[in-house]
């Protein structure tokens, strides 16, 4: 089953002679429960790609469709809670809030969101992550790789159709890197989560079902290691 499709994505920042292309003409399909790695040199787009897919940066032309939306066709109220709702955004700096608790920081989306706190989702999430006895810890008294740890917790509060990780290892150890990637596919694996990284680290590349490079905006490779 499809879950993500774009169609001759462009993004380009600049007009005229500073016109910079960081898209040209992106098309690909990704399905329910994949995870996928985006791979290339830094500058490449990959960056922009994701926050595209994300809701979060417009295109400057092309479709994205997720769970068969055009995404791009709602207003920006709608908008607003195809980000909190669909998908969860996961960055290298964690963007945690530092005067909330690791309960509070995972929590938020679903309080932005007005909804009702799972409190069973909560607590699995919590036990899955090694969070448990640090609920009330904040932010600076967490290592990098349990505060990675609480950002992935936060994306996977509302149970989003897809996941979305922006060099979610940059600023870890090879120990901690390889712990949150073992995260991130449980929950791919535990939760039929989609899962789409992006990622300078080839190992992490090659743990995925599928690479994809991107080189000057472009796909340049698009390949399945498993299926």
């Amino acid at each position: 089953m499809v879950i993500l499709q774009t169609e001759h994505l462009c993004k380009t920042y600049g007009s005229g002679e500073n016109a910079v292309h960081a898209l040209n003409d992106v098309s690909l399909t990704i399905h329910k429960g994949e995870f996928v790695a985006i791979i290339g040199p830094s500058g490449s787009g990959k960056s922009t790609l994701l926050h595209i897919l994300g809701g979060v940066d417009q295109p400057t032309s092309g479709k994205v469709w997720m769970n068969g939306s055009d995404v791009y066709a709602q207003n920006d109220e709608e908008l607003a809670i195809f980000r909190r709702r669909q998908v969860g955004l996961i960055y290298q700096f964690y963007n945690l809030i530092p005067v909330l608790d690791v309960t509070e920081n995972i929590t938020l989306p679903v309080l932005m969101d007005g909804q009702e706190v799972n409190q069973e989702r909560l607590a699995e999430l919590v036990e899955t992550l090694g969070l448990k006895g640090r609920e009330k810890h904040l932010p600076n008294q967490l290592s990098g790789g349990q505060q990675q740890r609480v950002s992935i917790g936060r994306a996977l509060m509302n149970a989003p159709a897809v996941l979305l990780a922006d060099e979610p290892t940059g600023n870890l150890d090879s120990k901690n890197s390889q712990e949150i990637v073992s995260l991130l596919r449980l929950s791919n694996q535990k939760y039929g989560q989609t899962l789409i990284i992006i990622t300078h680290d080839e190992n992490i590349a090659l743990q995925a079902d599928r690479i994809i490079a991107i080189e000057d905006g472009r796909i340049t490779r698009d390949e399945v290691l498993r299926g």
